[in-house]
């Protein structure tokens, strides 16, 4: 599969993303790494216009 310039950007921004995550859950108790998530759906909500939650919440999907 060939990917876009763009697409190619995407995929490593959201790489990189989850490597922080994976810090930040290292590095921090249950209860504020789970307040750091929603904050982020939060903010992907806010900048793509979808409730990541609600995408994620259907049965075939994550």
């Amino acid at each position: 599969m060939l990917l876009s310039t763009a697409d190619e950007e995407v995929l490593a921004a959201a790489e990189e993303f989850g490597e922080e995550l994976r810090s930040a859950q290292q590095e921090s108790s249950q209860f504020e790494f789970n307040s750091l998530l929603l904050r982020c759906n939060d903010a992907i909500t806010a900048e793509i216009g979808v409730d990541y939650g609600d995408v994620c919440d259907t049965d075939d999907c994550c």
